[in-house]
């Protein structure tokens, strides 16, 4: 069986970060499923499909086929990490995501991506939907106060003004909405391993991620 390790976690939770970085340390493939909905909407654009017609944007989502590699988003050879991040994307993707022949077109974009020699795999349902029968599910979460700080610290570098009560008080918002939602609310796998990154650099989560992973084949 082909390994997969799932990263599930609220939003800024750094699961991506981590799950870059640990899928480069084995040599695997890595699959952001976040990104798909912006890619399935970033096409959908170029190629002026209108958004109310499901068949055709669930033909899209059933065709794409993703590079995510060094840090970049590739789409038929196209670098577009940052043409997916516009907005008139993401208002297009939340269109997207409610038709249910998308969702279940990019089910299996999802599981697709399960390629030799082993995936890696973030988002909200990775290892409780997507991947069941993962080895290695975690849960990697942090306080909305340190998830805030850390995003604060990103915006500062970008040189973008933003206030942290604000941002704190956003995040703990979007957590009650996504673990309230009524499709594949966000929450661990009965089987994850929960991981608390409040205290801990990059650098040790991905290492303890890697521990874990390492020691199934004990």
């Amino acid at each position: 069986m082909i390994p997969v390790i799932t990263i599930d976690g609220p939003t800024a939770s750094g699961k991506g970060t981590v799950a870059a970085r640990v899928a480069q340390k084995l040599g695997f493939h890595y699959l952001d499923s976040g990104a798909l909905y912006r890619l399935c909407a970033y096409k959908a654009l170029k190629e002026e499909i209108d958004l109310a017609d499901e068949a055709h944007l669930a033909k899209t989502a059933q065709a794409l086929s993703p590079v995510f590699e060094g840090g970049k988003i590739f789409l038929d050879e196209e670098d577009v990490t940052d043409k997916i991040r516009a907005e008139a994307v993401g208002v297009a993707a939340s269109k997207v995501a409610a038709l249910p022949r998308v969702r279940e077109a990019l089910l299996d974009v999802q599981k697709r991506s399960r390629r030799l020699p082993g995936l890696v795999a973030d988002g909200r349902d990775m290892g409780s939907v997507i991947f069941p029968d993962a080895p290695l599910k975690v849960f990697l979460t942090a306080s909305a106060q340190a998830r805030a700080q850390r995003r604060f610290n990103q915006l500062k570098e970008k040189g973008i003004v933003a206030n942290i009560d604000t941002l704190t008080r956003d995040l703990e918002e979007r957590d009650r909405r996504d673990m309230q939602r009524a499709v594949s609310p966000l929450a661990p796998a009965k089987d994850a391993k929960i991981l608390d990154s409040s205290n801990l650099t990059i650098e040790e989560t991905v290492g303890q991620v890697l521990q874990w992973y390492e020691a199934l084949a004990d």
